[in-house]
């Protein structure tokens, strides 16, 4: 039976990477420094190098998908070296000890590597980077850390790939575990904004590809497929690549989607257009789209759920 390690199985994307491989027939064993669910997700702190080394040996794992992540871009600004600790670090050890294992890497990044200035998107994996903020930055430089810890190793060949994608939704626990998840609690939360009182501001500018955590899920495990082909042993294979829905929306976009699939009015809620400079002091892309022509080239199917058609299926709103 093939097997695989996912960290930070308990999160958003993680928890459905793992339910992939292991609907697929793979023993996917799963990390989680908080909400582990023993003997399938067990707890670990992957910044503690000879612990995750111990795991890795005890797993035996053929694939490692690491979705473990500070992904939290007001976090990040605010705790830069924490940030860098888990971001960085902790993806270098990790990239180290799978190369000199021979174990195949899938390192999960972002679309905020790229600067998302208008009429730059949408990004080719090789298109230049300058990330907007510290998250982008620190992903950023964790890609670089997982290709220079794997580079060098002779069994590392066609081992590590780095997979950005833009804003995720899914099933979840806590719909702060998504910024997409959240904006559905902020439209009912609106339902009781009295007349009269602030109303929730929606920020209307930024553009969005929402895509759905169950396709990362598929993508990574089509990857590991492709990759640890036999067929496909002698062939040069790209270390980067990018996946991303064709869904564009802002989030303002978003929550009205939600309001007609609801039936809920957005009365409580109103658009707004951010300041040149944000209060938080993290500044954010205006369109980071991914071009996913890499993966098409390679024969991975890069189609999406519908993101209505999704939301339709979760809340079980099945109105014409």
């Amino acid at each position: 039976m093939r097997s695989v390690l996912v960290t930070g199985a308990s999160g958003l994307l993680g928890r459905q990477v793992h339910r992939v491989f292991e609907k697929d027939g793979w023993k996917a064993t799963g990390t989680a420094l908080s909400r582990p669910d023993p003997p399938n997700i067990i707890k670990l702190d992957i910044t503690d190098a000879q612990e995750f080394e111990r795991i890795l040996d005890e797993v035996k794992p053929e694939v490692v998908v690491h979705c473990a992540a500070n992904r939290f871009p007001d976090s990040c600004t605010a705790n830069p070296e924490a940030a860098k600790k888990l971001n960085v670090d902790a993806s270098r050890t990790i990239a180290s000890a799978t190369a000199s294992r021979g174990i195949f890497l899938i390192y999960i990044s972002t679309d905020y590597v790229f600067s998302g200035r208008p009429g730059e998107a949408p990004y080719k994996p090789d298109s230049a980077t300058d990330p907007p903020n510290m998250y982008g930055q620190t992903k950023l430089d964790g890609e670089k850390a997982v290709l220079s810890a794997t580079q060098n190793h002779p069994s590392a060949k066609n081992k590590t790939v780095i997979l950005r994608v833009p804003i995720l939704y899914g099933s979840c626990n806590e719909p702060s575990e998504s910024a997409v998840n959240v904006l559905m609690s902020q439209l009912w939360t609106s339902q009781n904004v009295a007349p009269g009182a602030p109303k929730i501001k929606v920020e209307d500018y930024s553009l969005r590809f929402p895509t759905n955590t169950e396709d990362v899920g598929r993508v990574c495990l089509d990857i590991c497929k492709l990759y640890l082909g036999p067929s496909n042993a002698d062939r040069e294979l790209p270390s980067i690549l990018q996946f991303s829905s064709e869904d564009q929306m802002t989030k303002w976009d978003i929550c009205k989607a939600f309001s007609e699939l609801m039936g809920l009015p957005l009365d409580g809620m109103e658009p707004f257009k951010p300041d040149e400079e944000p209060k938080d002091g993290v500044k954010r892309p205006y369109d980071c789209h991914l071009d996913t022509g890499a993966l098409r080239e390679l024969g991975i199917d890069v189609s999406t759920w519908n993101f209505e058609n999704w939301w339709r299926r979760e809340v079980r709103a099945f109105r014409h």
